[in-house]
């Protein structure tokens, strides 16, 4: 007889542990390998976020705007002695609105991410403009 494999529980108001998966997967050259016996997520073979518990994910963050999240939102960041000399912030999965934790994510795979990875996520990027066509000509010179 097969067992029917149970559905990620969405819990209302908040983001899940599947969440976070979702959109650290949606980041290019992004893998989850465990880490600390939790799922973790790297690029370019090194760690930017990985689950804690149900309720949390330690994120890499540099001090400056870890000191910033902490004091601007200690209901969604914080930090325990254990992360106070590494650059991560933990961030409550409870409190945390979704396109924060994206732009979070986002940050964290940019800080980790090898000079490679960059350059094929900058070139394959619609948004971004190729540096050709950024550039602006000064008004005095002819093309």
């Amino acid at each position: 007889m097969a067992t029917k494999q149970a559905k990620p529980v969405k819990r209302k108001g908040r983001l899940t542990v599947d969440d976070v998966r979702e959109l650290a997967l949606a980041l290019p050259a992004t893998e989850e390998r465990p880490s600390y016996g939790t799922p973790g997520f790297r690029v370019s073979n090194k760690l930017f976020a990985r689950v804690l518990d149900d309720d949390s994910i330690v994120i890499k963050v540099d001090f400056d705007h870890r000191e910033a999240l902490l004091q601007t939102q200690p209901d969604v960041f914080r930090v325990t002695p254990h992360y106070q000399d590494w650059p991560m912030v933990i961030v409550q999965l409870t409190t945390v609105k979704r396109p924060l934790l994206q732009s979070l994510l986002k940050e964290a795979w940019r800080r980790c991410a090898s000079a490679k990875v960059l350059k094929a996520e900058l070139s394959s990027s619609p948004e971004t403009p190729s540096p050709r066509t950024a550039r602006k000509r000064s008004p005095g010179r002819k093309a």
